[in-house]
């Protein structure tokens, strides 16, 4: 196969990869045919998979207004993914222009197009990083230098915990950076659960062992424990069209078809 102008010499092209596959939900271009044809297999199992992600991305816009709305200035947005239109630091930035943002991914795509798209921006940032190196992450330059730990930070893991593979490690990967951080800190989180679709869930998690990211989901109940001794924002854990929806109208008779739990807590 021959390498696209935009893969750097380290990408595989010959195993899936979860981060250019989520970009071929939303309807990117910076995915492979590998990824491509994985992605048309989950979705013979689950043919909502394109709109779940679409769902995560609206609640990502949704919780990063509500905290620089509370105050926040700061984010720390690990397994960014691939660039796509509403990112962290444009929503941020345009509702509060001096938010400073960083960026952790380990997919040197990822990193590589985030690198172009914040060319010139000051305030944002991005870092080649495994986010479950925690120690690493927060001695890097890019965090030390836009990020004050002595000031309420939001740490962000939209759609990334899943794909670490115990709640022991997930909670250590929680624990590492709110423990960090200072008083009146955030956690958020979206999380994929089999809760509602069952079967179907378990043919697309046995799908992604061929990535480089297998995919774990949670229950309700293990999701909530990754908040253990933070405050829960209302309305809690709940599925991701039910947090704080921009109009009654966004909220479906049957959100649980999102399969993927979303969460805000405050470190008190």
């Amino acid at each position: 196969m021959e390498r696209p102008t935009w893969a750097p010499g380290e990408v595989d092209l010959e195993r899936p990869s979860a981060a250019r596959v989520y970009d071929y939900y939303l309807g990117g271009y910076h995915n492979l045919a590998v990824d491509r044809e994985f992605a048309e297999q989950a979705m013979l199992a689950m043919p909502e998979l394109p709109l779940i992600m679409r769902t995560n991305r609206a609640f990502l816009r949704r919780s990063v207004r509500h905290l620089v709305a509370r105050g926040i200035r700061q984010f720390l947005d690990l397994g960014s993914g691939i660039p796509t239109v509403g990112n962290v630091h444009e929503i941020a930035q345009a509702a509060a222009p001096g938010c400073r943002v960083v960026y952790v991914d380990k997919d040197p795509v990822a990193v590589a197009h985030s690198q172009v798209m914040l060319e010139g921006n000051q305030n944002a940032a991005v870092l080649l990083a495994d986010m479950r190196d925690y120690e690493s992450v927060l001695a890097s330059d890019a965090v030390a230098g836009l990020l004050d730990f002595t000031e309420p930070v939001a740490v962000l893991m939209f759609a990334v915990l899943h794909f670490v593979d115990s709640d022991e490690h997930a909670r250590q990967s929680v624990r590492g950076y709110l423990d960090a951080a200072a008083s009146g800190s955030y956690l958020v989180v979206s999380h994929g659960t089999h809760e509602y679709v069952g079967e179907r869930g378990k043919q697309v998690e046995r799908l992604y062992t061929r990535t480089d990211n297998p995919f774990y989901p949670r229950n309700q109940a293990q999701v909530s424990s990754l908040a253990d001794g933070l405050e829960l924002v209302e309305p809690g854990v709940v599925y991701l069209p039910s947090w704080h929806p921009d109009s009654p109208e966004e909220v479906e008779d049957h959100p649980e078809r999102s399969s993927t739990y979303a969460m805000v807590a405050r470190k008190p």
